[in-house]
């Protein structure tokens, strides 16, 4: 990932924050998280974030995506005494498609990217709107997407383990090199 694609992605996210109306410090403003998964097709595919705590108890994140951008497919497995994470996301801005396993939606309001599509198994749409919120249980295939305005959603959740997620496409790569 070039270093111009991070320094704009961060802007992108902290304009993103101050209309959830979400106040950061100074040092997570200049430290958002970015990553394009190591596609490089970060507009489209990626995350940006902000770690708040990640104890052995609990975790807290905001997460903020782009315009259409996609967080992709992946699962919080089980790890030594550890049943996986469970995480709650709850929409601050904007609109977030959630897709998890279930009984498929026909008519779903985001498509994969065409060359990426066999990576995108989960297939049950789930609308999240401002305030709304839905709970993922360990283990669960899942994957999000921002509306047309971008978005925000607040993540909550037990400990996270980041390298231990699995992601159903293998060319993935979580905390790319820039």
């Amino acid at each position: 990932m070039k270093k111009e694609d991070v320094l704009r992605m961060r802007e992108c996210a902290r304009e993103l924050f101050a209309q959830a109306h979400i106040v950061i410090t100074e040092d997570e403003s200049v430290n958002v998280e970015v990553s394009d998964m190591g596609l490089g097709r970060i507009d489209q595919v990626g995350l940006e974030l902000i770690t708040y705590v990640n104890t052995d108890r609990c975790c807290a994140k905001e997460l903020a995506l782009a315009p259409g951008q996609i967080c992709p497919e992946h699962r919080h497995p089980p790890f030594g005494d550890n049943p996986g994470k469970e995480e709650t996301f709850r929409c601050r801005y904007g609109v977030v498609y959630l897709y998890v396993e279930g009984e498929e939606t026909l008519e779903r309001k985001v498509v994969p990217p065409q060359e990426d599509e066999e990576w995108y198994t989960a297939k049950h749409e789930i609308v999240l709107y401002p305030g709304q919120q839905y709970t993922l249980f360990p283990n669960t295939r899942h994957w999000f997407a921002a509306g047309a305005e971008g978005a925000v959603v607040s993540e909550f959740s037990t400990h996270s383990n980041d390298e231990s997620d699995i992601f159903t496409d293998p060319r993935i790569i979580r905390s790319p090199s820039v």
